[in-house]
């Protein structure tokens, strides 16, 4: 299959195997990627990890091909979640890819690359590459031998959080969604003495019981419901390749991810006694103001983790956090781990005493939100240019990330999607549930 040009996104590489790109696609990356880091860093070795995807083993396999092919010695650490992988770059000081396609349904499978943590590839840069590049004449081809990466993973994990403020006779769901958070979380866990109820642990590329992405109701419904069942004091849900992290109350209820990122960034604020917190643009006004709140500064970036961390190295920030349920931990190479902060959730609760939604309680009934609605149009850009014409004379018009009207006791975001004719929609009110409906109801005119 000749390459398509649709899979190289602004963030990774990913696609529909082997309809958008097969063994082909990733021996061309193996050799775009081996050239981008003789070019850029000179000759190193380059790390390979896989998911669980079904077609991991063979695209993992043409992928080294090619990185060898170009004449690079291949470290191959397996089975690997993304942050583990990052944790095998950033331990290593070496660059690295590993298969995934992150939270995208089981046909899905893609390519995350590492230049130097946590400096990550986009799929647009590598795309030129993939497309010229050519295996070249006379290198001696390069060897490939397997590492073991999880006895310095967990190290690593274990000293992000201040164990001595964990909660006592705790009770925990989690939801890995067959995915590789389930390895990790054991691997990490095994020494506290939490009472853990496991759903959906084994790891199975068909991903046969539920979607891959926490965000979506439908995939949260049996976490909350066991939740509910078992008494449990808190429910983790990871997605399936454990970068990002959710979190379901002792009620059962879905904590959003600008509620717990405020909620931490507080916390991380009060610990350090200052700092910066870096958000995306779609983030809930909680974030600013609990931040504020305690002496910190909030600085506003565009999604995406390449934007969020040069944001967090620009300003030394100590935490960063996309609406999306990517947290950023700067003790972690800046770069995200679900295991990880859950780890750290689980010391925010100990330090307070409280439980998570007690904390979260006053969140709700003062940030009124509408996340996240898609909305599938001919042209996004039109109805972008709508909403900037309607509001202009009255609000604020940022364009951060796609387009964000701000009032004084409203905001909306409204963005492109990068790889689908859909625009996405968040609003926030304070305090007004009536006129949360009415703006609803606003931008829903304005799009169609």
């Amino acid at each position: 299959m000749s390459l398509n040009p649709s899979v190289f996104k602004s963030y990774d590489i990913r696609g529909i195997y082997p309809k958008e790109l097969d063994e082909n696609t990733a021996y061309q990356i193996g050799l775009a990627f081996a050239q981008l880091v003789k070019e850029d860093l000179g000759d190193k070795k380059i790390i390979v990890g896989r998911d669980i995807r079904l077609s991991g083993e063979n695209l993992k396999n043409s992928l080294i091909d090619g990185l060898t092919d170009y004449g690079f010695d291949v470290l191959d650490i397996g089975l690997v979640g993304t942050d583990m992988f990052y944790h095998a770059c950033g331990f290593m000081e070496l660059p690295g890819i590993t298969v995934t396609a992150s939270h995208n349904p089981a046909e899905y499978n893609g390519f995350k690359l590492v230049k130097k943590m946590p400096d990550l590839v986009s799929g647009e840069k590598i795309r030129d590459k993939a497309f010229s590049v050519l295996k070249p004449e006379g290198v001696k081809k390069g060897k490939t031998e397997t590492f073991e990466i999880k006895d310095s993973y967990k190290k690593k994990i274990l000293s992000i959080p201040d164990s001595s403020k964990f909660p006592s006779k705790f009770k925990i769901v989690v939801d890995p969604a067959n995915g590789m958070g389930g390895p990790a979380f054991d691997l990490v866990y095994s020494d506290f003495p939490f009472e853990i109820v496991r759903i959906f642990f084994e790891p199975d590329g068909s991903f046969p019981n539920h979607g891959g992405d926490p965000m979506k109701r439908e995939n949260r419904e049996v976490l909350s419901k066991t939740v509910l069942d078992e008494k449990a004091d808190i429910g983790f849900a990871f997605d399936t390749d454990a970068d990002r992290f959710f979190a379901i109350d002792e009620e059962g209820e879905y904590v959003p991810s600008d509620y717990l990122g405020a909620l931490m960034g507080k916390y991380l604020i009060e610990k350090n006694g200052s700092g910066t917190i870096v958000c995306d643009a779609i983030c809930g006004w909680a974030v600013r103001d609990l931040v504020s709140s305690c002496g910190g500064k909030t600085e506003i970036s565009q999604v995406g983790h390449v934007n969020i961390k040069a944001k967090m190295g620009e300003f030394g920030a100590i935490f960063g956090m996309e609406k999306s349920g990517h947290y950023y931990l700067p003790g972690f190479y800046q770069a995200e781990s679900a295991v990880g902060f859950s780890l750290l959730v689980l010391e925010m609760l100990g330090f307070y005493g409280k439980t998570l939604s007690e904390m979260v309680s006053p969140l709700r009934n003062k940030y009124l939100m509408i996340e996240q609605e898609n909305y599938e149009v001919k042209n996004p850009d039109e109805v972008l240019d709508r909403i900037k014409d309607k509001f202009s004379k009255d609000c604020e018009i940022v364009e951060i990330d796609g387009v964000s009207v701000i009032s004084e006791n409203w905001h909306a975001n409204i963005r492109k999607s990068n790889t689908e004719p859909l625009v996405r929609l968040n609003i926030e009110v304070l305090d007004d549930n009536s006129l949360l409906r009415e703006k609803q109801e606003e931008f829903v005119g304005l799009i169609y």
